[in-house]
């Protein structure tokens, strides 16, 4: 998997974001009305399209997109 690809999937996701917007050093944070419903969204997510189980300290220690591609490698 490349990390390109998951940048495209997170823009689906997320309806306010403009192509482009997301980069591997983006910040969840840094999303316009980043909230508990977007990381749920992440989670379903990653379930479906990787088959990666994302636990709460997993989204606690995720910062960025590069954080969250590095989870993924790890357990897929």
């Amino acid at each position: 998997m490349k990390i390109e690809d998951l940048i495209g999937k997170l823009e689906e996701e997320f309806d306010e974001v403009e192509p482009g917007f997301i980069k591997p050093e983006t910040k969840f944070t840094d999303i316009e009305n980043w909230g508990s419903m977007h990381a749920l969204i992440i989670i379903a997510l990653i379930d479906m399209e990787y088959e990666v189980t994302l636990t709460g300290q997993d989204l606690k220690v995720m910062k960025t997109v590069q954080d969250l591609f590095r989870i993924i490698n790890e357990r897929a």
